[in-house]
């Protein structure tokens, strides 16, 4: 791929990344951190978020909180990919004593602004820092991807609210929107009905778009950077619709496929699908840590 990668060979080498990450350590939600793989790929690598790899805290930064926590292994691969830690630091992911966990984890790894993965309190944080912000006049920006399921949960509302009283609009909410949960889909548990809708009634900016065209995602972000400069204190809420488990046909909008990993058979399907070979994982069945995390 080179140095002059686009942002569709990042989210492709991203996703990888996550296979490989996930079939060393025997276990991994790969197709939750799929649904967000080119969401994240644009936010990093498309001039959106201003960040220093080589200066993690710089006091300057935007702030990207994962809250929906069970996706941090495309986190870690973009982080890495920017430059936050070396490539070799992902393949310790699950060992025992590793700093990379299945969720995500603030300060033992770079670039991470949040521990998360109880869903429902990513977005509180970040309305909090926006606020601080605020008061302090600073330009950074804060951005909030949540899942979908995850925004059953009150406090999500509670957030918006917040946000929207206070004029948050240094604030920008990406919901990965698969329509999928750990179990089943959000329509058979609880149904979201006109979400984009919900966030306007807040007194939010809101859109709907493609979260696999990255030309609509920028669109979007840009959209709520656009907001912030013209004064209008209106948080975003770009409402992205994906697919779970995207770019590996047999994952794709299949529930059971939260939280496991292909057999060698279908370990051959995505392998193709990819574009990778079985030597790409290198020696993935002896460096299996047997599902420790």
């Amino acid at each position: 791929m080179g140095d002059l990668m686009t942002i569709q060979d990042r989210a492709l080498k991203i996703r990888q990344q996550i296979l490989k990450m996930s079939m060393g350590a025997n276990g991994g939600h790969i197709a939750p951190s799929y649904s967000m793989t080119d969401i994240v790929a644009e936010l990093f690598f498309d001039d959106i978020l201003t960040y220093d790899p080589k200066k993690p805290e710089w006091e300057d930064r935007d702030y990207f909180i994962l809250s929906k926590g069970h996706g941090v292994l495309a986190l870690y691969a973009a982080l890495s990919m920017a430059g936050f830690f070396p490539e070799e630091k992902l393949y310790t992911f699950g060992r025992v004593g590793s700093e990379l966990g299945s969720l995500a984890r603030a300060h033992s790894v770079p670039g991470v602004e949040a521990s998360t993965g109880s869903l429902g309190h990513g977005l509180s944080y970040a309305a909090g820092i926006a606020l601080a912000l605020k008061k302090d006049n600073k330009k950074n920006r804060v951005y909030a991807l949540l899942g979908d399921g995850e925004c059953e949960e009150g406090s999500v509302w509670e957030a918006v609210m917040f946000a929207s009283h206070n004029r948050l609009d240094n604030l920008t909410i990406i919901v990965d929107y698969n329509g999928l949960q750990a179990m089943d889909s959000l329509q058979n548990i609880m149904s979201l009905g006109d979400f984009s809708g919900k966030f306007r009634s807040f007194g939010l900016d809101a859109a709907d778009i493609d979260g696999h065209n990255f030309d609509e995602i920028k669109e979007a972000l840009l959209r709520a950077k656009g907001n912030a400069q013209s004064g209008s204190g209106k948080p975003m809420a770009i409402v992205a619709h994906t697919v779970k488990g995207k770019g590996i046909s047999f994952m794709e909008n299949v529930p059971i496929w939260h939280y496991r990993i292909p057999n060698e058979q279908e370990l051959e399907i995505a392998l193709k699908e990819l574009k990778m070979t079985k030597e790409d994982l290198g020696d993935y069945e002896k460096l299996s840590y047997r599902n420790v995390i």
